[in-house]
């Protein structure tokens, strides 16, 4: 079995050379080699999802992850909302998950006492002119199999909500808040019970194809911190798997191109919509009980209302388009996650639009986080990409591309999808 860390296995497992892989990168060195079964690239909520289902099919996994811990990027730094599956085109994979993934998630949760809460959603048109977007999202939603919408006239919207201002909504009750670090803590727990093993600190840098079973390049995250880029990046061990899931999220389309053999023209762009939340200050009760969203935006679903499960209330997020993110710093997921302030700015008309009265200087920095998109701005939404070898050719190779939002509600199907199709 692998060791938790790359010293551990690399002072405890044979060592031999390998001049195919060396002649690879240009010198020839001893690497050592172990044989796993599965294995998972990233323990965000997604990769922790199907590495627990793996380990309860009897597989045994081991999780690579760059971080010091489980969940550090896009699945701790989200509006911890369980969508109900509105937004989505039918028969998307976006669709599919949302739905299936919502009550997996809603019967999971309460089964394993993780904190949650059925709120509901009220998604409103402030003015006339969004009003058949509202309608279209309703049949949307109809046509994707929610259950329970209904639209409001814009008094009956106001009378669940006295603070809120618009001229229809569209009641989702199915709509709910987790607490997403509990998530994943007691998936995690469960994972590890069932042979699962988390290898933090530990980065996948690459990899190559050896017959019909794909090997990846290993390397500590603090060796690839430090690395002297005038030189090659070596491995320190190489894992040879039977299954590999690269989930690695903001960095997957990247990794996915250090894989030698891998055709890369099926490997999308990836857009990096980053996003702020401020919260709301200097309120003794909450304004809103429900989620309130807007009519969605470019990029995203609009500035809306989300509350933690202590009833804090916060805003965002905004879209904000980024550029510049080289391979290394996305493995070790080194983006800016500071809160501009100045965005405040946009945030007070955005949001007064449907709650006329904020007061000024009522919101506060919150967090940022960035989404992994497969459109860039002005263009149309894309769905989830799951790649298999009836795509790509490599067998025992899926890779996970654009799980931005419903990605977290979608998390335990994309996972029930993933064992069910690709595990031989």
């Amino acid at each position: 079995m692998l060791r938790h860390t790359i010293r551990g296995l690399r002072n405890s497992r044979r060592w031999i050379s390998s001049k195919n892989f060396t002649s690879r990168v240009g010198v020839e060195r001893a690497v050592a080699r172990e044989s796993v079964d599965c294995v998972v690239i990233g323990a965000g909520v997604v990769g922790i999802a199907v590495a627990r289902e793996l380990a309860l099919k009897g597989r045994e996994v081991v999780v690579i992850e760059s971080a010091s811990t489980f969940g550090t990027g896009t699945s701790s730094r989200n509006s911890e909302v369980i969508h109900a599956g509105i937004y989505y085109p039918r028969n998307s994979l976006k669709a599919v998950f949302c739905v299936r993934g919502r009550e997996l998630l809603y019967r999971y949760c309460s089964e394993h006492e993780v904190s949650h809460k059925q709120i509901g959603k009220l998604i409103v048109a402030t003015r006339s002119s969004e009003v058949p977007k509202l309608n279209d999202l309703m049949i949307r939603g109809n046509e994707n199999g929610v259950d329970g919408l209904r639209m409001l006239e814009g008094f009956e919207a106001m009378e669940m909500e006295p603070e809120l201002q618009c001229v229809r909504a569209l009641l989702s009750p199915a709509s709910g808040i987790v607490d997403t670090h509990s998530l994943m803590l007691s998936l995690v727990g469960e994972a590890e019970n069932h042979r699962t093993t988390f290898c933090y600190n530990t980065a996948v840098i690459g990899g190559h194809l050896e017959g019909d079973r794909i090997c990846l390049h290993i390397s500590e995250s603090k060796d690839l911190e430090n690395w002297d880029r005038r030189f090659p990046l070596h491995p320190e061990v190489i894992l040879m798997a039977k299954l590999v899931v690269n989930s690695a999220g903001l960095s997957a389309p990247a990794l996915a191109k250090r894989f030698d053999g891998l055709n890369s023209t099926v490997i999308p762009a990836l857009h990096y919509a980053r996003g702020c939340y401020f919260v709301l200050s200097k309120m003794k009760t909450p304004p809103f009980k429900h989620l309130i969203y807007p009519i969605p935006e470019d990029g995203g679903l609009g500035v809306h209302v989300t509350l933690d499960l202590d009833g804090q209330i916060k805003f965002g997020p905004d879209v904000e388009w980024i550029n510049g993110v080289d391979d290394i710093s996305s493995f070790l997921n080194k983006f800016d996650y500071s809160v501009c302030a100045k965005r405040v700015e946009r945030f007070y008309p955005e949001i007064r639009k449907y709650y006329p009265n904020l007061k000024d200087d009522s919101l506060e920095p919150g967090y940022t986080g960035i989404r992994p998109k497969l459109s860039g701005a002005q263009q149309s939404a894309v769905d989830f990409i799951i790649q298999g070898e009836d795509i790509h050719g490599v067998p025992g190779l899926v890779n996970l591309f654009g799980i931005e939002s419903p990605g977290l509600t979608s998390s335990m199907a994309i996972a029930e999808h993933i064992v069910a199709r690709y595990l031989g």
